[in-house]
C-alpha cells in the first residue's frame, strides 16, 4: 500500500482504506439496527450475511502487508461507547440460540469446548471496530487501519469467525431440518462449567427456533 493510498483525502471509493472503512461501517450500522428488534423474524439470516461480509474485510486486512502507524503511541480516541444495552437487546432477540459451544484455538490439542454467546461476541467485535472508526473519522487513516489489522489478529477476527460458524450452523440445522439434539456436533456430556448454558445450548430444537427467528426448513 502506498503512502498516497494510506493518506488519501479525496475518499476515492477504490482506495483500500475507504473500502475497509465502508465494510466496517456497514457492519456497525446493520448490527445496531438488528439489536433494535424491529424485524426479529430476519435477525439470524441478516446477521449471518453481515458477519460474512465483515470477515471479507478481515481477510483483506489479514492478507495485507503489515500496516505501520504514523506515530509511536496511539492517539487517545476518547472513552469507549457503552455496549451493555446493545448486548442485552441482542441476547433477547437471539434467545434461545444465543449460547453455543466454541473451541478457542483449533491448533491447541485436547482443548475442551467452552460456552460462548453470540450477543457477547458481536458486542466485543463492535467495540474493537468502533475504536478504529474513531481514528478513521478523525482523519487518522493509517492509525485506523493499523488498529483494525492488529485487533483482527488479536481478537475480533477469531471472535467473528466463531460467531459466523454458530450462525451458519443454526441456519443449516433449520434449512436441513436437523434437530440439534440429534447431531453429534455438540457434546453436552462435558463439564463446560455452566450447567444452565450447557443445557440450553444442547437441547434447543429446530422446531422451537425456526419460526421466531425467521428460518424455514427445506421442503
Amino acid at each position: 500500500m502506498s503512502d498516497a493510498t494510506l493518506h488519501a483525502t479525496d475518499q476515492n471509493p477504490d482506495d483500500f482504506a475507504v473500502q475497509i472503512a465502508d465494510q466496517i461501517e456497514s457492519f456497525l450500522v446493520a448490527v445496531t439496527e438488528v439489536a433494535k428488534g424491529d424485524e426479529p423474524d430476519s435477525a439470524v439470516p441478516f446477521l449471518l450475511l453481515e458477519v460474512s461480509q465483515l470477515m471479507l474485510a478481515g481477510g483483506r486486512l489479514g492478507a495485507h502487508e503489515d500496516i505501520v502507524p504514523d506515530e509511536r503511541y496511539e492517539p487517545d480516541p476518547g472513552p469507549e461507547q457503552d455496549v451493555d444495552l446493545l448486548r442485552e437487546n441482542l441476547a433477547r432477540i437471539l434467545d434461545p440460540i444465543d449460547v453455543y459451544s466454541e473451541v478457542f484455538d483449533p491448533y491447541e490439542p485436547r482443548k475442551a469446548p467452552v460456552p460462548a454467546r453470540i450477543s457477547d461476541d458481536l458486542t466485543d467485535v463492535i467495540t474493537d471496530l468502533r475504536h478504529g472508526m474513531v481514528h478513521y473519522r478523525a482523519g487518522r487513516t493509517t492509525e485506523a487501519l493499523w488498529w483494525w489489522q492488529f485487533s483482527y489478529f488479536s481478537n475480533w477476527g477469531s471472535t467473528a469467525s466463531a460467531t459466523l460458524r454458530a450462525l451458519q450452523s443454526v441456519v443449516a440445522h433449520v434449512r436441513l431440518n436437523q434437530p440439534l439434539e440429534e447431531l453429534d456436533g455438540l457434546d453436552t456430556d462435558q463439564d463446560l462449567g455452566d450447567d444452565a448454558l450447557e443445557s440450553e445450548a444442547g437441547r434447543v430444537m429446530v422446531r422451537e427456533i425456526a419460526g421466531p427467528l425467521g428460518l424455514r426448513p427445506v421442503k
